[in-house]
């Protein structure tokens, strides 16, 4: 088995990356899809999360994620507080995942955040994808974020060269689809490649 970080910046293209690679057969998990799913009503991370920010942030009984991601890019301490309740249960639910994967499986955890979680996970082989701040900027105005919203998220992430720094293979999306999948393409055999010799 091979366990494979991809990363990237908000607007990268990261899950874009994470859908060719499971068209070639990889497992991709999101670890923002764990993350929301450790919050759900009833889990512990959600009666961590409304014991910690309190019950102001409960929407028709669910946690309204909006205002909590509003309430911690805006406020480093609060994100640190968060990220201590859920990165353990997003690490455990990723574990839950290899456990049931096959020995010759590869795993794509797509992790957004894998710079700024101090390398507690381990992984055999790093992916990130990178794109000019423009580039990311033009994409999340047409999904919908505010230019503020935007930079808030930028400013709390890494830079494109920090991931670059911990990356085996950097992806660069800010051309036409097809370049991106023959950059996918390429690593995918030299994946194969180290999943065979491991």
């Amino acid at each position: 088995m091979l366990v494979v970080a991809l990363t990237g910046g908000i607007g990268s293209g990261k899950s874009t990356v994470g859908q060719i690679f499971a068209q070639l057969g990889a497992i991709v998990v999101d670890s923002d899809q764990l993350a929301r799913d450790v919050l759900e009503r009833g889990s512990i991370g959600f009666n961590e999360v409304v014991a910690k920010f309190g019950d102001e942030l409960l929407k028709n009984g669910e946690i309204d994620r909006q205002l909590l991601a509003s309430i911690v890019f805006k406020d480093p301490t609060k994100r640190t507080e968060l990220e201590q309740i859920t990165h353990p249960l997003i690490r455990k639910a990723f574990a839950e995942v290899i456990a049931r994967s096959s020995s010759n499986a590869i795993v794509i955890n797509q992790i957004p955040l894998l710079v700024e979680s101090n390398h507690d996970y381990k992984f055999d082989h790093v992916i990130t994808v990178s794109a000019s701040e423009d580039i990311r900027a033009q994409r999340l105005l047409k999904r919908g974020l505010t230019g503020v919203q935007i930079r808030e998220r930028m400013q709390a992430q890494a830079t494109d060269q920090m991931r670059e720094g911990i990356a085996d293979s950097v992806i660069v999306n800010e051309k036409s689809e097809q370049e991106i999948t023959n950059q996918v393409e390429k690593i995918w055999e030299l994946l194969l490649l180290k999943n065979v010799s491991k």
